[in-house]
Parts: structure tokens; C-alpha cells; sequence
């Protein structure tokens, strides 16, 4: 489920769970071109202008340390698939947490712009909303980043998000 109305409250994911984990997806269409996008999703240059630091190897097989900015997350992770221009497929790990999360980015290259599909998966069901916040708040500054603007007050973004994710999770339990 999901809510493309205009203003603050734009929802732009939707959640789901299956067998206990949850996934959030979330998508977005920005005026730039495919290769624009996937340099800013696989250059750490470019990361630390709208996600955090990333450090490591970031081609297949290669594992990395990040921080993200908005979200405060921290951890490793490990590249699983790498087709430019198209799909990223990286697993996560937080650093005080045994679990992996995976991280799936799918861009679509059109005329004038570029669709991005981001869909993070394996977090706690219970926590499916403040994940979907996050997540459109970490979307969304790649959108600015990549229109030349600057990221967002991620804490008070996420509040005004958070009560549109929690109604999509009330369908969810």
C-alpha cells in the first residue's frame, strides 16, 4: 500500500511481511539520467553527499563499513550483485546486531528520468514503520543530492512521515 498525495505527508513505500521479517519498498522518479543515479548510488565520493561514509570494497563479493547520516545506522556490509545501471544488491549487518538485512536498489532508465525502486528487507515486523520513514527519508535525499540541493532535517522529516508509515503497518499486524 501506498500514497503518492502531494506535500509533507507523501508516502512513497509500501509494507509488507512474510514469515516473521519485513520488507519496506519504496520508489521515486528523478530528473536525472541512469548513469547520474548509479554513480551517486556506487561512488563513495558521491554517497557521502546525500547517504554517509562508506568505506571498502564496493564491487561484487566486496564487503564495506558505513555510516548513514539520517538514520545514524552503522555497520558492514557486503555487495552481492552489482549489474550497473540497473540493480544493487547489498547485505547489511548493524554493528550491535546479528542479523542481515538486504538491500535491493532497481533503477529503470527512461526518456528524461530515472525510476529507482529501493526495497530493504529482513527488519522486525514491529518496526516496519520507523524502517519506511527512514528509508523514503534516505530516498529522498538522493533525489535532492542529485538536483543539486542539500539533504534534509532527517529527524524532523521522519516525524512528519512516521504517521502515514504507522497507518500502512496497521494493515500489516
Amino acid at each position: 500500500m501506498s500514497s503518492n498525495a502531494p506535500g509533507a505527508e507523501r508516502i512513497l513505500g509500501s509494507l509488507h511481511a512474510d514469515d516473521g521479517e519485513g520488507t519496506v519498498h519504496v520508489e521515486d522518479r528523478f530528473a536525472a539520467d541512469v548513469d547520474d543515479v548509479w554513480s551517486a548510488l556506487t561512488d563513495p565520493d558521491r554517497l557521502a553527499g546525500w547517504l554517509g561514509e562508506v568505506e571498502g570494497n564496493l564491487r561484487p563479493g566486496g564487503e564495506f563499513r558505513a555510516r548513514f547520516f539520517a538514520s545514524g545506522w552503522e555497520g558492514t556490509g557486503r555487495v552481492e550483485a552489482c549489474e550497473p545501471r540497473r540493480r544493487l544488491l547489498v547485505l547489511t549487518r548493524q554493528a550491535d546486531k546479528p542479523d542481515e538485512q538486504a538491500i535491493e536498489i532497481t533503477l529503470t532508465a527512461g526518456a528524461d528520468e530515472t525510476l529507482l525502486a529501493w526495497e530493504e528487507r529482513g527488519m522486525p515486523v514491529d518496526l516496519l514503520a520507523a524502517y519506511g520513514a527512514g528509508i523514503q527519508v534516505h530516498v529522498e535525499d538522493l533525489g535532492a543530492y542529485l538536483a543539486g540541493g542539500e539533504r534534509c532535517d532527517a529527524d524532523a522529516r521522519w516525524e512528519e512521515l512516521i504517521p502515514g508509515y504507522r497507518d500502512l503497518a496497521m494493515d500489516i499486524r
